[in-house]
Formats: C-alpha cells, structure tokens, sequence
C-alpha cells in the first residue's frame, strides 16, 4: 500500500490514465507493486512525468512554518473562516461592524482547535458585487491585526496585492488568492519577495467574475492540468514549490455534478506533490442536495464533505463551523490511529 502525501491515509489501487489533446486514450488499474513496470512501458516523456507524479504522490510534506506556528501536514487540519463582509453567503455581515463579535469568534474557532484563521473581507460568492480596496483594507486589517495579538496562524483571502501587503505587515502569514495570483499582476513579484506560502485556488473564470466562462470536457482531468499549469507558473515567476499550496475551487463555475466529481477525485490531486486546501463548508451544492437547506442549515452537509476530504488525504480543511468540524476530525483521526494498529497482537 501507499501512504497518501505522507499522512493518514493509504490507498492499494491507482488509475493510470494517459490524455491525447483533452481525451483519455488509455485508462487502466494498477497496483502499487506493479506501478514501476507500467510506468516504465510508456513513451519516455510519459513515463517521466508518470514517475514524477508517483513520487509526488508519496511526498510527505514538512510542516507549515507560519511565524511562531507550526502546522503538521501529516494529518489534516482545520482552518476557520472569518468572513468582515456584509454579504457574505453563510454569515452575512455579523463580523464586519462588531470588533467584539470578530474577536470573540475568532478566539472561540482557536480555542477549538483551528490551526489558523482565513481572513476575508469580500464575498466571492455568484453575482456578488467587486469590492472597493480601500473597503477592503478597512475590513480585513484590524481583524489580521487584532488575530496576530492573539497569535493566531492568519491567512488573509484576498486577490488584490494591496491587501496582501496591508495583511502581511499586520501580522498575516499566509495569501489565500481564489484567482491563484493572476487578478493583480503585482501580487506574483509580492508573494514571491515577501517569502510566505500561498494558496492557488481554481476558477474558471478572470477579472470579476471568477465563476464565469467554465467549460469543462472532464472537470477532474481538466481541474489538475490547469493547477499543475498555474503551479509551473508560479514556481517560473520565482515562488519556491515548497511554498505553494494548491485547491480545487469547489463551488467556483462548477455544477453539482462537478463538485461531486471533484470531491470523490481528491486523492488525484496528491499527484501533483502540493498540500491541499478544500474548502466546501456550508456551499450551494449542500442544500441543492438537502432540499435547499440555507446555509445555515448545512452543518451536516458540511461535516459529510469534511470527512470525504479527510479521507482523501486533503490537510487543510477551510470551514465556518470550527467546533463541529474539530469534533469529527478527532473521532476519524481516533479511528485512523486504530486502524492502523498491530492487528497480529489481536486474539484470533
């Protein structure tokens, strides 16, 4: 068996799947023993690549160094949202004019066990309105400011360089970019010159609309070639590999039926030798599946996904419901460990 990306999760059987112009021309079942001799019976250029994604497959990656945090990778992490929006899909506007409320959530999600906090002071979600960056610098910075005095890991989710730079110097740690650095081209000179890790997101779409444009052939083939591309060019404009991080962008000009192939496709994307983030709390997807459930009813829906994610390998969690989320992450983890136990001490 093979340890997923060095955490908690094994898998025996792997897809070899080899693409021509956007199409399969060879799929086939592979076990671990057997992948070098499948891989070496390809064309050369093939078996390379073939034999760097193996390899990357079985990575296990070294610890995030965020300031004075440290966060494993070897098994996954939760990561709270705290949204200083007005239009926020699940939260609506409860953290942006009330300190105290930012503070308290923010410090109940730590207290609970989240290894850092995300940050973000414009909705993303469908339909919603670009955000001035002078609003959002006024949202977003006394919340990185007043994490950073709790030391909190902060992440900042932001797409515009200037906030990025405003988070930084106030105490933030790590770029979460849903346009994966291409809205603002400073932000690639930025992040590269600030030295921070950074999450690439995928979405189909540019400028203000990020769900815009999509147009899939097979939304899982398609999904890993653009963020391997957009990992490449990332790393061509000098961000070091070790530092980026990558995610799906569940929700992002994908149907039902996309998101759900890309959440039962996860462990796919181990292949391309990043960290993972997946960020599926509370989204349309669940209550389009639960009776249009609003989202503050998708608690359910949203632990289902998390624990789909866990199972995948996936080491960074972004959710709202930090409590919950924690509470199942220890009890899969409890019945992770067991299983992996000396079964040959066992009577019988």
């Amino acid at each position: 068996m093979v340890r997923l990306a060095g955490g908690m999760v094994y898998a025996s059987r792997f897809a070899l799947i080899v693409r021509e112009d956007g199409k399969i021309i060879e799929r086939r079942r592979v076990s671990a023993p057997a992948m070098a001799e499948a891989l070496a019976a390809l064309p050369e250029a093939l078996a390379t690549e073939g034999e760097a994604q193996w390899a990357a497959l079985r990575f296990a990656h070294p610890p995030l160094q965020l300031g004075s945090r440290r966060i494993r990778l070897d098994q996954p992490q939760v990561v709270g949202i705290l949204n200083v929006t007005p239009d926020s899909f699940s939260d609506g506007g409860q953290f942006l004019d009330d300190p105290d409320a930012a503070n308290a959530h923010a410090a109940a999600m730590l207290e609970a066990g989240a290894a850092m906090v995300d940050v973000g002071g414009e909705s993303t979600r469908p339909g919603a309105a670009a955000v001035w960056e002078g609003d959002e610098l006024k949202r977003v910075i006394p919340a990185v400011e007043r994490l950073a005095a709790m030391g909190a890991a902060v992440s900042v989710d932001t797409r515009r360089v200037a906030v990025m730079e405003a988070a930084v110097a106030a105490g933030a740690q790590i770029v979460n970019d849903v346009s994966a650095l291409r809205h603002d081209p400073r932000s690639l000179e930025f992040v590269a010159r600030a030295g921070i890790p950074v999450v690439l997101m995928h979405a189909p779409g540019t400028g203000d609309n990020l769900h815009g444009g999509a147009s899939y052939g097979d939304v899982v083939l398609d999904v890993f070639d653009w963020l391997r591309a957009r990992r490449n060019a990332v790393i061509g404009a000098g961000i070091p590999r070790e530092r980026i991080i990558l995610d799906p962008g569940i929700g992002f000009g994908k149907s039902i039926a996309d998101n759900l192939a890309l959440l039962n496709a996860l462990p796919l994307f181990h292949t391309l030798g990043q960290p993972l983030m997946v960020g599926a709390s509370r989204k349309r997807m669940i209550g389009a599946l639960s009776n249009e459930a609003p989202a503050h009813r998708r608690l359910g829906g949203s632990l289902a996904l998390a624990l789909k994610a866990m199972d995948a390998g996936v080491q960074l969690l972004r959710v709202h419901d930090v409590t919950d989320t924690v509470q199942a992450l220890r009890v899969w983890r409890g019945l992770r460990d067991a299983a992996l136990t000396d079964f040959a001490q066992l009577p019988g």
